[in-house]
């Protein structure tokens, strides 16, 4: 046992102050006043991505289809008693009816018709891209799935000198791999562009509007009604031409898609670099959920190029969303 004496107490170790270690709490950096607490959250994609992302039960497609079917018979016994009335009161009015009648009867198997077709040219673009991901992973027949690609864009006036690029490097090409990197760098590249610009367009529609608009839903219809436009245009770039129906089918898909592979919520890392350090500190906490939820816009723009696009992205790069982001959002926050 030591027969140490020292007395025991407080133990005071001195600080270099020259060496700058002494920590003055009137030296620490002001805290923001208002911290945009809630930007991260993207209130409005988020809630846009649980909507159409959330699966639908036997009971609720039973219960709406009960009741499309009840406001159908509603409406055709409704119209059937308000011609022959008119009938009962003149002819000339119930044959005006009866016409008119006609009319939307015939409207409504146009765009029945047109909505398959939408959803046809969606199915189409489907098939093409599975046949395109067998060929690249070398259990399919690649020159059969570029022949299908060559026939989709051969009738485009703005994929003419992409498809005469396309008739040029393919004879000269033997290994099947060669001829998708070059037929993919050929006919996707400018198809690319033009949906990347789409993306661009919408993420800085939805940061700029959901950021000046105060009211609590407008920023949740705002941003679906830019994201449905957005789908639509990426489908119609890669030759899917989306109806109403079709497009909502399209959202869904895409929202899928963000779900299976986690790209929904939008990490901190990333909205650090499209900020930049301290800024979120600066800027009010409208404007940063503007900011995300322009990015959720540009992830689900990404996600729409991976589902319509007909070849995967293997020998060109997917656009990067930290960069979408900045390239639209960049004259925003100079302003």
């Amino acid at each position: 046992m030591s027969n140490d004496k020292r007395p025991i107490g407080p133990v005071l170790i001195p600080l270099d102050e020259a060496e700058g270690n002494v920590l003055d709490p009137a030296s620490a950096p002001p805290v923001p006043e208002d911290v945009p607490t809630g930007a991260a959250e993207g209130r409005a994609m988020r809630a846009i991505a649980r909507a159409a992302g959330r699966p639908v039960s036997w009971l609720a497609r039973l219960f709406w289809a009960a009741v499309v079917a009840l406001l159908g018979l509603w409406i055709s016994t409704a119209a059937w008693d308000f011609v022959t009335g008119l009938f009962g009161r003149s002819d000339m009015l119930g044959w005006i009816a009866t016409a008119l009648g006609g009319v939307v009867i015939l409207a409504s198997v146009i765009f029945a018709l047109s909505e398959l077709a939408s959803l046809a040219r969606l199915g189409r673009l489907d098939r093409l891209r599975a046949e395109m991901e067998q060929a690249a992973d070398g259990s399919g027949d690649a020159q059969k799935a570029l022949g299908q690609l060559r026939r989709l864009y051969a009738g485009r006036a703005d994929m003419t000198w992409a498809v005469a690029e396309f008739d040029r490097h393919q004879p000269d090409i033997l290994d099947a791999a060669d001829r998708l990197a070059s037929a993919e760098a050929d006919l996707m590249t400018p198809l690319d562009g033009q949906a990347r610009a789409e993306i661009e367009a919408a993420t800085r529609q939805v940061a700029t509007l959901t950021a000046i608009v105060p009211l609590t839903f407008a920023d949740v219809a705002i941003a679906m009604t830019a994201n449905l436009r957005m789908i639509r245009a990426i489908a119609e770039t890669y030759g899917g031409r989306a109806g109403r129906v079709g497009s909502w089918r399209l959202f869904r898909s895409v929202v899928t898609h963000l779900v299976a592979t986690g790209a929904v919520s939008v990490a901190d890392d990333m909205l650090g670099s499209i900020v930049g350090g301290g800024a979120m500190g600066k800027i009010s906490r409208r404007f940063g959920e503007g900011v995300v939820n322009g990015a959720l816009t540009a992830r689900v723009g990404v996600a729409a190029m991976d589902v319509c696009r007909p070849m995967p992205f293997r020998a060109c790069r997917r656009p990067s969303v930290t960069g979408l982001v900045k390239s639209s959002v960049t004259g925003l926050m100079s302003s």
